[in-house]
């Protein structure tokens, strides 16, 4: 029963979400689709994978680990810091620290969670803005 509830409530978010993508307002516009489809194509997925749960039969419930629970709500959490701060410390910084604090979410050691951190801060950072030429918030902290 639990996952029909929090499949509603994520039709509604998904539902909201397509609203607000829609009467988004592009100066600019791209052949053949616009900046919008991608956006909405994935609101669309999520919303039907929402249905498809909430109409599925029935079946044996599963014992709630409560460790889980709260590996998932610090995620949750760690993600909802980075998306406020990605544009305030920039996306090197920003991402670095989230990626320790999932590393440490999942036990990973100090020294790995670091190296980790940097190594995919950089190369993500290095790929985006040199290869593939799609600028990166620096930070309006260390502008």
């Amino acid at each position: 029963m639990m996952e029909r509830i929090l499949s509603g409530v994520w039709l509604c978010v998904c539902i909201g979400i397509a609203v607000s993508i829609w009467q988004m307002q592009v100066p600019f516009s791209y052949e053949p689709v616009g900046p919008k489809a991608f956006p909405l194509l994935l609101a669309a997925l999520m919303a039907l994978c929402s249905i498809a749960l909430i109409v599925r039969p029935d079946h044996q419930g599963v014992d709630v680990n409560p460790a889980l629970v709260g590996k998932g709500a610090a995620l949750i959490g760690v993600l909802l810091s980075y998306a406020l701060l990605f544009s305030t410390i920039g996306f090197v910084v920003s991402t670095a620290l989230m990626v320790v604090a999932v590393s440490r979410i999942f036990r990973g050691s100090w020294k790995t969670s670091a190296v980790t951190s940097v190594t995919i801060a950089l190369g993500t950072f290095l790929l985006f803005d040199s290869v593939l030429e799609v600028s990166l918030p620096r930070g309006t902290l260390l502008n």
